[in-house]
Parts: structure tokens; C-alpha cells; sequence
């Protein structure tokens, strides 16, 4: 059982809480389990089990899909006040396309039981109305990050996710490695090099390890 403010903290992302009854409150109450996962950690892909509904409190979460050879693509990213539920495909019968999950950064996060979850979700139409509401969102976010792989020029691909990064941090300079911009935007790490090297030519960014400092932030938005 959950402590008092866990509680609150889960049942105020929620939207359907209030629509539930007196057993149907229980069933989350005695459902929901605080988790921590660490960073690095595989938390779900298409041979593990059903998970459950997720709730990020803190920390972040990435969801990409993974092909034969090795090569992955992120889907989106999953931050604190989030909630994933394609963690819980198995009971989203129009959901067909198998994810990975991976635990970016050391994450505390709430998890609802998947049978708990089902179960409402067949009783309360509320609580499908949420499962469906919160997939259709997220394949928005798929849909935009495909759009971008496959239609937008790399420079702008990478402008975009460089001033979507400064406006999480409200600063001028974003912690991140090489490599880790290319696992986001889809790309080889050559090619995020190459191309950071040139906006550093252009007076955009300067570059130090682990870091880039955004010295134009005018000429970034401009790329967009």
C-alpha cells in the first residue's frame, strides 16, 4: 500500500479518479507500487512480460523500437509528470508495434498493476477512455518523430532537438553527450559531429565534453 502522499501523487494524474467507485478507488490503492529504476536498466521490450500503467515522478524513461541489426529509433521520452501506457500494450488491442524501454537516468515512478489496470479498463470506461487517450498522444509523438527521420534536413532535425532540450533546462547549455543525440534523433554519432562542428563554425554553439554551450540562440531558431 502506498504512502499518503504517493497516493495523492497517483491519483492526481489520473484523470479518471473521480469517475471511479468506493472498490474501484481500492483496486488502484491496493494496485499501485512505488518503483525505482536505475539508470541504464531495461524496464520493457516485446519478450518480457506486460508491465503495467507507469507514472514518472522523477528521472526519465525512453521508448524506442529496435531492428534486426541492432539499430534503434526513440519514439519519445518519458519525464516526471508523465505517464506511459504502452507499457501496458498487452491489454491495447489496437496497439500492434512492439517498444523497448529503458531507464535514461536513475527514475522513481509509480507502476499499476497490469491485471488491476485491465481489469478497470473493461469496467470503467473512463479508465479505457484514459488508455486510449494517453496512446493516441504518444503516437502523435511517434508520428513527428518519423516525420522528421524521414522528411526534414539533419540540420533542422538537429535545431529542433537542440532548442527542445534548452527549453527543459531553462539554461543556454545542455549536458549531453555525442552520443546521446544521436540515439535520440536517429542518426549515426558521425554525422550529429559533423554537423555540430559546423553550427560551432557559425557562431551557434561551442562545445566542451559532455557539454554544448548554445552561444546564438537566434541563429538556432533560425535553422527551423
Amino acid at each position: 500500500m502506498l504512502e499518503k502522499d504517493d497516493l495523492t501523487y497517483v491519483t492526481s494524474r489520473l484523470s479518471f479518479w473521480d469517475k471511479l467507485n468506493n472498490d474501484e478507488k481500492n483496486i488502484i490503492k491496493s494496485n499501485a507500487t512505488k518503483v525505482f529504476y536505475s539508470k541504464g536498466s531495461k524496464l520493457y521490450s516485446p519478450t518480457s512480460e506486460c508491465l503495467g500503467v507507469l507514472l514518472v515522478r522523477s528521472g526519465e524513461l525512453r521508448v524506442y523500437i529496435l531492428s534486426e541489426d541492432g539499430r534503434d529509433i526513440t519514439l519519445y521520452r518519458i519525464s516526471a509528470g508523465d505517464t506511459c501506457v504502452l507499457s501496458a500494450s498487452c491489454i491495447l488491442n489496437s496497439i500492434t508495434f512492439d517498444v523497448e524501454i529503458d531507464a535514461e537516468m536513475d527514475t522513481d515512478a509509480y507502476l499499476i498493476n497490469i491485471g488491476a489496470f485491465s481489469k478497470l479498463k473493461n469496467q470503467n470506461v473512463y479508465v479505457e477512455n484514459f488508455a486510449y487517450k494517453n496512446a493516441i498522444e504518444r503516437f502523435s509523438d511517434v508520428m513527428w518523430s518519423m516525420e522528421q527521420i524521414l522528411f526534414m534536413r539533419f540540420d533542422k532535425r538537429l535545431a529542433i532537438f537542440l532548442l527542445d532540450e534548452l527549453a527543459k533546462t531553462n539554461s543556454s547549455s545542455i549536458n549531453i553527450t555525442q552520443e546521446q543525440i544521436a540515439k535520440y534523433v536517429g542518426s549515426a554519432r558521425e554525422v550529429v559531429s559533423r554537423m555540430l562542428k559546423v553550427f560551432q563554425s557559425q557562431g551557434i554553439l561551442e562545445q566542451s565534453r559532455g557539454c554544448i554551450h548554445i552561444t546564438d540562440k537566434e541563429k538556432l531558431r533560425a535553422l527551423v
